[in-house]
């Protein structure tokens, strides 16, 4: 009589032991969503410009839901085990009377929203997907050194992280040898770690000019989607390319160079004169920044409302503008749509590097700053563009 052997096999759920980081990785890619969703409003938030502190910002997003059971109060047909009398096509879910829909006061409760908190390093991360600083070009004197970790040496003692498999391996193997084994063992004289140096790299030099109008004419809004568009711009660059100078210079009837302290801070006052800021972006790339050896990009902020008679000067020099830097942008804040602005005359220049943009509400502070930092005939840098 033969005997039966029986065996019993089974498999742990491995995935059960990191349901906590599960959750939280869902849970940080909800958080992007919801932020990638809102980034028009997030970053036109004015607690978000203002901030000075490092504090965290607050975005909105819905509650995950577990998979549940729920009572069926209209007592409707749904699918379950074996034979129901359910057809395809059937509504399955009907929202019962009184459930948050139309006038007075409902008695079903409503989809839970609650607010995340995320530091604006989190934001900025995302805010600056696909944003570059665009046509970046090798320039002929462009040794800007900048230190960087190079790996160029291997040594017997160091950190796991730096172990070299590759060497450890060729080093066990010829002592194995050596030794008359065929097989290879591992013995700590084996290891090799990888070291680096500092070594000084060459860095391609930019300047960025940043150039706003602080005329009498700049309301409140105006002033504060200017500064707003700038803060952006700045935090991009800092963090991006944090080698790239940035020039500020603001103008009336006259253009000075200021810190970045003050050209955020700069009271509005006089009559405006845009020809006087391209005048000093123009005289300062003579003098500090040549064409030859930075790659160069100028952005004005202004409400249009010129001198009449600088209109044409303006245009002139923005065309001499352009052929020293790599992109010219042109942002005016409109909001009442008026007419015979400058922006009238600056459409007159047809070039792939100059593009401008027109706003009318915060929303479009993000679309600008996408088009003003992505490359030449990408998708969203059209030469100008209304949002």
């Amino acid at each position: 009589m033969t005997a039966k052997r029986l065996f019993l096999l089974s498999r742990e759920d491995w995935s059960l032991h990191r349901k906590g980081e599960l959750d939280q990785l869902r849970h940080q890619e909800r958080v992007r969503e919801a932020i990638r969703e809102n980034l028009s409003d997030l970053i036109s938030e004015e607690s978000i410009i203002l901030n000075r502190n490092g504090q965290k910002v607050k975005v909105p997003i819905r509650t995950l839901e577990e998979v549940r059971f729920r009572f069926n109060r209209d007592k409707q047909t749904h699918v379950g085990q074996g034979d129901g009398t359910a057809r395809p096509g059937d509504v399955l879910g009907r929202a019962s009377p009184g459930a948050g829909q139309g006038p007075g006061a409902g008695d079903q409760p409503g989809e839970d929203i609650y607010e995340a908190e995320v530091s604006e390093e989190e934001l900025a991360a995302i805010v600056f997907e696909g944003w570059e600083l665009p046509d970046l070009k090798h320039k002929e004197q462009d040794q800007l050194p900048a230190a960087r970790p190079v790996f160029d040496d291997i040594r017997k003692r160091g950190l796991m992280g730096n172990l070299d498999k590759k060497r450890t391996y060729l080093e066990s193997l010829k002592r194995s040898l050596r030794e008359g084994s065929a097989t290879p063992t591992f013995r700590p004289e084996d290891l090799r770690f990888k070291t680096w140096d500092e070594k000084e790299l060459p860095q391609s030099k930019a300047a960025v000019f940043a150039m706003m109008d602080t005329s009498g004419s700049m309301g409140t809004f105006q002033k504060w989607m200017a500064r707003a568009f700038f803060h952006w711009m700045v935090k991009f660059l800092k963090t991006r390319y944090p080698h790239v100078e940035t020039v500020f210079l603001a103008h009336h009837t006259e253009a000075m160079q200021v810190t970045e302290e003050q050209f955020f801070h700069r009271v509005e006052s006089g009559g405006t004169r845009c020809s006087s800021v391209y005048e000093l972006a123009l005289r300062l790339i003579e003098t500090r920044y040549p064409a030859q050896r930075y790659n160069l990009y100028a952005y004005h902020f202004t409400d249009g409302d010129n001198l009449p008679s600088d209109n044409d000067p303006a245009v002139e020099l923005t065309r001499r503008l352009i052929e020293k830097c790599n992109r010219v942008g042109y942002g005016e804040i409109n909001p009442n749509a008026r007419s015979n602005t400058l922006m009238q005359h600056m459409r007159s220049i047809q070039h792939p590097a100059f593009v401008t943009a027109t706003f009318r509400s915060k929303e479009d502070i993000h679309p600008a700053l996408k088009r003003f930092f992505s490359r030449a005939g990408s998708e969203g840098g059209s030469r100008h563009a209304t949002p």
